[in-house]
C-alpha cells in the first residue's frame, strides 16, 4: 500500500499563507482521486478539497476561493495552497488517496492560525 506523508504545516497569522505537501511513496497516477481533510480539536474530520486523476478540483464552501489543490504526478505529490487563512482554519490537515476501494491516509500536519 502506498504511504502518504504530509508536510508544510506550521504557525501563521490570520491573513497569511501556507502550502501543504503530500508526498506518496509510490506513483499517484493510479489514484482515482486525492483529497485533503482537516480535523480541529474536539471536532470531526471534515473534507476540504479534492482532485481527480484528470485534474478536476472541488472545494468545500468554507475554503472556496482561498485554497487551491494541485498535483504533480512526476513528483508523486499533491499540494494544498492556503491563502487568506483564518483562525477557524486551525486543524490537523490530512492527505487521503483512493485507488478503487483502497484508501490511504497520511499522518497529518498541524496548521495553527493566530488572530
Amino acid at each position: 500500500q502506498v504511504q502518504l506523508l504530509e508536510s508544510g504545516g506550521g504557525l501563521v497569522q490570520a491573513g497569511g499563507s501556507l502550502r501543504l505537501s503530500c508526498v506518496a511513496s509510490g506513483s499517484i497516477v493510479s489514484f482515482n482521486d486525492m483529497d485533503w481533510h482537516r480535523q480541529a480539536p474536539g471536532k470531526q474530520r471534515d473534507w476540504v478539497a479534492g482532485i481527480t486523476s484528470g485534474g478536476s478540483t472541488v472545494y468545500a464552501d468554507s475554503v472556496k476561493g482561498r485554497f487551491t489543490i494541485s498535483r504533480d504526478n512526476a513528483k508523486n505529490t499533491v499540494y494544498l495552497q492556503m491563502s487568506s487563512l483564518k483562525p477557524e482554519d486551525t486543524a490537523v490537515y490530512y492527505c487521503k488517496g483512493r485507488k478503487d476501494v483502497t484508501v490511504s491516509w497520511g499522518q497529518g500536519t498541524q496548521v495553527t492560525v493566530s488572530s
